[in-house]
């Protein structure tokens, strides 16, 4: 894998690092003074996005933050095991869950076990898509047929 596809490796490596650094630190402060929790406080201003509560953007925050998640798996493991994409990103989400009671200020919660699980299924599904025309590619030879 790291021979094949050594920049994609590599980008896969910061990436989980960058997520083991945002789930399994102690937060400094309460998240709802975060950056989040300000963009809540403005959304509510405005009675067009007033429902866009803090919830709702860290639920979605949760979710795009695993979408590179199943892209990368996809990318470094294959179109076959797309599968294994999603499986191992529920059950990384489980253990970072599991650890974060022990951490503190933090706080498992199965919401984010569901956004987790999303985002790797969007990525999947992602990298699937954005993969497929070369594959079809590839098992053609790169022969052009016309209809």
């Amino acid at each position: 894998m790291f021979s094949r596809h050594p920049i994609v490796s590599a980008m896969t490596l910061a990436y989980l690092a960058v997520v083991a650094w945002l789930t399994l630190t102690p937060s400094s402060t309460g998240l709802e003074s975060g950056i989040l929790g300000r963009l809540a406080g403005l959304l509510a201003r405005y009675p067009e996005t007033e429902w866009f509560t803090f919830m709702r953007l860290e639920f979605i925050a949760n979710v795009a933050m695993f979408v590179p998640f199943g892209v990368f798996f996809i990318l470094l493991f294959g179109r076959r095991r797309w599968w294994l994409a999603i499986l191992v990103g529920v059950l990384m989400t489980l253990g970072i869950e599991g650890i974060q009671q022990f951490i503190p200020s933090r706080v498992p919660d199965i919401r984010d076990l569901a956004a987790n699980s999303l985002g790797t299924t969007v990525g999947a599904l992602l990298a699937l898509t954005l993969t497929m025309t070369s594959t079809r590619a590839r098992r053609d030879g790169g022969k052009r047929v016309s209809a």
